[in-house]
């Protein structure tokens, strides 16, 4: 009697503390409950879409002077819910867009998708989720290059900030959308992650696989996860309109979600511009030309979608689902483009497509660093992407010389300002055989205002190119180097190279990054 009355016990208490998945609404907000084991309890505002209360395990979450929302919060919205078997979708809609939050029966996750038919109005198209910083805060997997919270001053516009010496800002916690399925804020027992199923949550975003922009920031009063989708940040293409997504925060007591998440359940939500698998294409084949040791990757986009692919060490590549069209189809050796194509996707089949080329260098002389669209190994590259040129830990900017033949790479500056490291010095010695006419190719991979290089070569001084496209955005500041990646080749006459030592000096008309 008393082992049946404990195992009765047993069963109440379980019952009595299981989770119930459903949703309450009152004048103001709905409460949705994930029905999870770890218990994820969250308020959507009935009159903007925010997020406006988090319970995780019973702790709040959710900062408490502003909300979680889309772009920076629609302010007012048309809201509504429904609930079908597992799933809760609220709905949040404008006459441009339309904001999903999604809930499946035992997850402690909340799915997103976003979809779009017009620019939004403040130029930015993101979710941003404002969490407890004291609860939630760190930031992975970057750690503290974000963490802007207690700074003494700023370095740079209102978004660089100094920090016990070091500079910080919340671009700094950027990656390649390519690598970037998973990015978290987390505190000792609470983890919360952004997951983005790579590539196809990305094929309504602008900027192709090495597109990189602002993940978290811990600014101390509150810590931020966010999806940027498309913003202003060195942008190299419109807009894509469409769906976005999907997305999602994962909420765990530790350790980060895989970030294959599976989404393929919105197929039977109704979600608009949303394309089932069974309605898309693929791409296969093989690439060739590019160095060995590089990653190869292949990259397909047109105006209304973009996908990309890493191929395997034999150069094999298939492609995600696509969207059926005609698309570009560009190969990368690392990030810079040697072969370009066009392919044509159908619904229901997978064509068959090959992709060749290589960086045509000619009789090189001499090369300083590789061609693949980085700076890598130049001077400060290593910290460029997580610090401010200006700060201390960066090595002196110059300006500096190069002797081919015998200066290590990081005797080059991966970045020249007009005012800071100019002139760039480079010598070099040639034999009475290369002597003649001859032409210097220098890469580039972004500018600001206008910069572009200009040469001279012994007592021979180059005209001033075109000035690039304008991207009209602060780049290596703000931890970004790519841009549209322009090539100037400047075609030295005969008689300009002598044998023996011979000298180039860049004369920057403004103030290149190179």
């Amino acid at each position: 009697m008393r082992l049946g009355y404990i195992a009765s016990l047993v069963a109440l208490w379980a019952k009595a503390t299981e989770a119930a998945f459903g949703y309450t609404t009152s004048s103001s907000s709905y409460t949705i409950d994930a029905g999870s084991a770890n218990p994820l309890v969250f308020d959507v505002s009935r009159s903007t879409c925010d997020i406006t209360s988090i319970l995780y395990r019973g702790t709040q979450l959710q900062y408490s002077s502003q909300s979680s929302h889309i772009g920076s919060g629609l302010g007012s919205a048309s809201v509504s819910i429904t609930q079908t078997g597992d799933y809760i979708k609220v709905t949040c809609q404008t006459s441009s867009l339309i904001h999903y939050y999604v809930v499946r029966n035992g997850d402690s996750t909340v799915f997103m998708a976003t979809h779009i038919t017009a620019k939004p109005s403040v130029g930015e198209l993101r979710y941003i989720a404002r969490l407890s910083s004291s609860l939630l805060p760190d930031e992975i997997p970057f750690g503290v290059v974000s963490n802007t919270a207690g700074s003494s001053s700023t370095v740079e516009g209102s978004d660089v900030f100094v920090v016990n010496g070091q500079t910080r800002s919340k671009f700094y916690s950027s990656q390649r959308f390519i690598d970037d399925q998973v990015h978290c804020i987390s505190g000792d027992d609470r983890r919360v992650c952004m997951v983005i199923p790579n590539p196809n949550s990305y094929e309504s975003s602008s900027g192709g696989p090495f597109f990189r922009d602002i993940n978290t920031n811990n600014g101390g009063s509150y810590n931020a996860l966010y999806f940027y989708m498309n913003s202003g940040h060195a942008q190299t293409e419109p807009y894509r309109m469409g769906l976005h997504g999907p997305y999602a925060m994962v909420f765990s007591r530790s350790g980060s979600p895989a970030g294959n998440l599976d989404t393929t359940f919105f197929e039977s939500l109704g979600i608009q511009g949303y394309v089932p698998r069974s309605q898309r294409g693929y791409v296969s084949g093989r690439a060739s030309g590019p160095v060995s040791g590089y990653p190869w990757v292949v990259h397909w986009y047109n105006s209304n979608a973009q996908y990309w692919a890493y191929t395997d060490s034999s150069g094999s590549f298939s492609s995600p689902p696509m969207k059926p069209g005609q698309y570009t189809m560009k190969l990368y050796q690392n990030e810079f483009p040697v072969a370009t194509e066009s392919v044509s996707v159908s619904t229901g089949s997978t064509v068959t497509k090959d992709i060749s080329g290589s960086v045509v260098t000619g009789n090189t002389i001499w090369r300083i660093g590789e061609w693949d669209g980085t700076p890598n190994g130049f001077r400060n590259a290593e910290n460029q992407l997580r610090m401010h040129p200006s700060d201390s830990r960066m090595a002196s900017w110059g300006p500096l010389t190069y002797t081919v033949g015998s200066s290590p790479l990081t005797d080059f500056p991966m970045a020249v300002f007009k005012s800071v490291n100019n002139p760039v010095t480079i010598r070099f010695n040639l034999d009475s055989s290369q002597t003649g006419a001859a032409t210097l190719r220098v890469g580039t991979t972004l500018s600001f205002a206008g910069a572009r290089p200009q040469v001279t070569v012994n007592s021979w001084t180059s005209s001033v190119p075109p000035a690039p496209t304008n991207l009209n955005s602060r780049g290596v500041t703000r931890g970004a180097y790519r841009g549209y990646g322009e090539v100037y080749d400047f075609n030295i006459p005969s008689g300009t190279l002598v044998s023996g030592s011979n000298t180039v000096r860049s004369l920057p008309p403004n103030s290149p990054r190179i």
